[in-house]
């Protein structure tokens, strides 16, 4: 009987320490790189290099950079002078960020202006793996055509072509989107559906200086809330990197952030810095929410199906 006692023991014990290694194997680190960009791209890649090497070196296992980190937000202008800024991808900003994952064996997000030949250009997101290889892109499927606000993207990039994707990496399935598909839940679902538990979106949005300040307090608030409910109805994490200053018709208001998938803000970064955030994400929130309110299981309309 004792015997029998001391077994019943063992596999309890055993059971509980698997559960708690399991536990900790889905907790994970992401960097969120907040920074001010200028007109000098080699200056604004070594600071992005500078800022995921110093959250790299703390434990960051993930990390994401703003939109089109490489410039200034050209888009506020039509110029055909700034169809020089794209490249390829692969090109030379991810062959030397590729270095950079593989040296550290983390996850880089990176938002480039993709020269994708035949004139075609896109706003892209590239996600490169701990071995330094681009596993995946994501081109942004929703283009702001807004030139009154500074947002006159449309004059550059061709809408996405490559759908909404979920990719798979040693830490998370992740899944990038770009600064006005926050808006539009469409997306979030269908990543969600993939299995994605963590939404990143590289952001460049900001106040335009000619308007109120009660309508600029109002339309970031609404940005911030349009992304939690995304985090609440598709049981996941969202990540949010916006840059930070003034140029030309838009302050930046960086406030970069992470939602869980209670609609929690976790993180945020200061409206007017630059700063490297590093948060904590506990993945197992995910399975428990979704027991509790499984909202994907009990939809009626199923957007992956049209």
């Amino acid at each position: 009987m004792n015997f029998l006692k001391f077994i019943v023991l063992v596999v309890c014990v055993t059971t509980f320490l698997e559960s708690k290694i399991e536990a900790k194997e889905n907790v994970m680190k992401i960097g969120l790189v907040q920074m001010h960009c200028t007109e000098n791209p080699k200056d604004n890649l070594q600071k992005a290099i500078s800022s995921i090497t110093e959250l790299a070196e703390k434990g960051a296992q993930i990390v994401c950079l703003p939109e089109l980190f490489g410039s200034i937000y050209f888009c506020q202008t039509r110029d055909d002078v700034f169809f020089d800024l794209a490249e390829t991808i692969p090109g030379p900003t991810t062959e030397k960020l590729g270095a950079l994952a593989k040296k550290f064996n983390i996850v880089i997000l990176a938002s480039l202006f993709e020269d994708a030949g035949n004139e075609q250009y896109f706003n892209t997101v590239a996600v490169i793996d701990g071995e330094g290889k681009i596993i995946g892109k994501y081109r942004k499927m929703h283009i702001p055509d807004d030139p009154a606000n500074g947002y006159d993207e449309a004059h550059y990039f061709q809408q996405g072509d490559l759908g909404f994707r979920a990719f798979q990496t040693p830490h998370a399935k992740i899944a990038p989107m770009v600064c006005w598909d926050q808006w539009f839940p469409e997306g979030a679902r269908l990543c969600a559906v993939q299995g994605a538990q963590i939404l990143f979106y590289p952001t460049a949005i900001g106040w335009p200086l000619k308007d109120r300040v009660e309508l600029n307090r109002a339309e970031h608030e609404a940005w911030q809330i349009i992304q939690r409910s995304h985090a609440i109805g598709n049981n996941l994490f969202v990540v949010a990197v916006n840059r930070v200053g003034i140029q030309d018709q838009l302050n930046f208001w960086g406030t970069s952030f992470v939602a869980d998938p209670y609609g929690r803000v976790i993180a945020k970064a200061s409206s007017d810095k630059e700063e490297n955030l590093l948060v904590t994400c506990d993945l197992n929130i995910i399975e428990e929410m979704r027991k509790d309110w499984p909202f994907l299981d009990y939809r009626r309309v199923k957007c992956e199906e049209k």
